[in-house]
């Protein structure tokens, strides 16, 4: 990572090695769907389906990335952001993909202002995901592990 990144004090997972990523969508099939891309790929998903769970998740444990969808009840996935950046602690700059079906109310960009490190729209493309990933952990493109 560059040195100027925010991310620089934390330790950076090898070359090759799974991410530990965070993923919260309250959408049960949502959660489903990206753990298996993830898991395929050889990165541990958990699961958060709220904004609170999610941040008691990034309270306890060190998280690689956090896939985060935008439209949540009782808190949206910006309200989550801004909480996050606004803790204590290295979890604080921890990335942060924002996760939507809704591209008219922002753009991507407008995502990226408000302080996500990048963007996947909703239905999720397995190609545009594993961009998003390599984007922002700046790593090689993984290879597909094979299921059996």
């Amino acid at each position: 990572m560059p040195h100027d990144s925010p991310t620089s004090g934390l330790p950076e997972p090898a070359a090759g090695s799974p991410l530990n990523i965070l993923h919260v969508d309250d959408d049960p099939l949502n959660l489903r769907v990206v753990e298996e891309i993830l898991t395929a790929f050889g990165h541990r998903a958990v699961k958060a389906q709220s904004g609170a769970e999610a941040l008691v998740h990034l309270s306890q444990q060190v998280f690689d990335l956090v896939l985060l969808d935008i439209h949540m009840p009782m808190m949206s996935g910006i309200e989550v952001l801004q909480r996050l950046r606004a803790s204590l602690g290295p979890q604080r700059h921890t990335p942060v993909i924002a996760l939507t079906a809704d591209v008219v109310t922002r753009r991507p960009d407008e995502y990226r202002a408000l302080g996500f490190d990048a963007f996947v729209s909703k239905p999720i493309l397995v190609s545009q995901l594993v961009a998003a990933l390599q984007q922002v952990t700046q790593r090689p493109p993984p290879r597909l592990r094979r299921v059996s």
